[in-house]
């Protein structure tokens, strides 16, 4: 049974309401290149730099024998997930609230939770879809290894965009305009970035730091995928890590986010 579904672009489409408005969605999400660049391409392109430093292909002992642009590449992972969960998405999500669509939505056979959790999927996908990139630009063009620990890193991998976009509804919760969804996502992206390592990888920070660090989300991660890359399972501190902050954030965002 099909039913008709409104997308927010107000067109009429004839199909289940959820894959409608998943249809819409990506059509809108590839309409914007700049942030299909930001996510999918850019991570590659800064690790493609980096690799480009011949110091940092040199294995280092005071990195366990691994070189920079080793530890890197799990960085360059996150960064895509930050991109999406924290810029990406938070101000569409708001901008619609702003605009009236959720609540215009409300009145059709399709739920605002439709669109939600299409952003979430297509956000969710193009992070993905970039660490693919990363880690095969890692492999081809700087003889990076492939992860030595497979399960591990995509238990990881899949832990941590959930993890990142239960953070970007909350700050869309919290967020009653585009605007203040923009500014607040820039501090929470700084700071994201700080702890995933792409300014000092989090192997590389004074003890202290890093045991600091290793309490928030994307310093959990960035152990993890680091310990799976290398061969190991991640220790269950750092997946417990995530699966706490996912829960508290993801509890959040479900009792604070207003559609109107």
């Amino acid at each position: 049974m099909t039913t008709t579904a409104i997308a927010p672009d107000g067109s009429a489409t004839a199909s289940g309401p959820h894959t409608a408005v998943l249809r819409a969605e990506a059509r809108l999400f590839l309409r914007e290149p700049g942030s299909l660049f930001w996510i999918v391409a850019f991570p590659a392109v800064l690790l493609t730099i980096l690799g480009l430093i011949p110091s940092f292909r040199e294995d280092d002992p005071a990195l366990g024998g691994r070189s920079v642009i080793d530890l890197y590449v799990p960085v360059a992972v996150l960064l895509a997930m930050i991109m999406a969960g924290l810029q990406a998405m938070p101000p569409v999500l708001t901008g619609y609230r702003e605009r009236g669509i959720l609540r215009r939505m409300s009145a059709t056979p399709v739920r605002p939770s439709a669109l939600l959790a299409a952003q979430i999927v297509l956000h969710g996908a193009a992070s993905l879809a970039s660490a693919v990139l990363v880690v095969a630009v890692g492999r081809i063009a700087f003889g990076v290894r492939l992860p030595g620990q497979t399960a591990g890193y995509l238990l990881a991998l899949l832990l941590t965009v959930v993890c990142v976009l239960a953070l970007g509804a909350t700050l869309c919760a919290l967020s009653r305009t585009a605007k203040v969804a923009t500014a607040v996502g820039s501090v929470a992206y700084l700071l994201m970035m700080f702890t995933a390592g792409v300014w000092v990888p989090v192997q590389a920070m004074p003890e202290l730091l890093r045991r600091i660090v290793e309490f928030t989300p994307l310093g959990a991660a960035s152990q993890a995928l680091a310990q799976a890359a290398a061969g190991s399972w991640p220790e269950w501190s750092h997946l417990a890590v995530l699966v706490v902050w996912t829960a508290a954030l993801g509890a959040g965002a479900t009792r604070l986010f207003r559609w109107e």
